[in-house]
């Protein structure tokens, strides 16, 4: 498995997290979050610069910036690519979307034994969630998120489910990923998808957007 270079700067903005994170060496990390909603086009270069400044980075000492790409929430996605182009711009480095779900079933799957099966649901509106299913052998491999009712999650619900509360399902609730987590993910597995094709990035919304308009 090749690994990237490092420092790595990375973006968590695709839910109630706003984060940013510098990772330097394999186990060792800055990070700034604010676990708020609504405030992270307003503070995620404040949060980005404490961290440069605890790490004693300068921005163009960043070999890569990583940033969560979905599924998530949509106007913190769209923060968050928007700040990584804009840094990875202005210091001419390679940026890596990372998948929110695959980040964090990695740093769960660190919690548990081989063969482990368990799933991460993630609420997408009242009626709907995101959901993938993970199952642990050797390495871990990754799972396809879906889209689908809240009703075919209760449905088809694994044993061992971490995320957000769902009514009449047994969930370990949890916030996340963290920037440390999408940080450590594009380390170990962003290689292959280091790009400088900025303008050709989108997030992975998943769920159609529809732009709501008041009557």
């Amino acid at each position: 498995m090749s690994k990237l270079k490092l420092p790595i700067l990375a973006i968590e903005t695709s839910g109630e997290l706003c984060s940013a994170s510098a990772m330097t060496g394999e186990k060792i990390f800055y990070e700034t979050t604010i676990r708020q909603k609504n405030i992270h086009s307003e503070k995620i270069f404040e949060v980005t610069e404490n961290i440069l400044t605890a790490a004693k980075l300068k921005i163009d000492e960043i070999q890569s910036i990583a940033y969560s790409n979905g599924p998530g929430s949509f106007t913190g996605l769209r923060i968050g690519l928007s700040a990584a182009k804009g840094l990875a711009f202005g210091i001419s480095k390679p940026i890596i979307p990372v998948p929110t779900f695959n980040a964090l079933a990695y740093s769960i799957s660190k919690y548990h034994n081989d063969e482990t099966k368990f799933s991460i649901i993630r609420n997408a509106s009242t009626e709907e969630v995101y959901k993938a299913d993970y199952y642990l052998k050797g390495e871990l491999v990754y799972g396809i998120v879906e889209l689908i009712s809240k009703g075919d999650a209760k449905k088809n619900g694994s044993n061992l489910i971490y995320g957000d509360k769902i009514e009449k399902l047994n969930i370990h609730e949890m916030t996340g990923p963290s920037a440390n987590q999408i940080a450590e993910w594009a380390y170990l597995f962003g290689e292959d998808l280091l790009t400088f094709d900025y303008d050709y990035l989108e997030p992975n919304y998943l769920k159609k957007f529809i732009v709501k308009v008041k009557k």
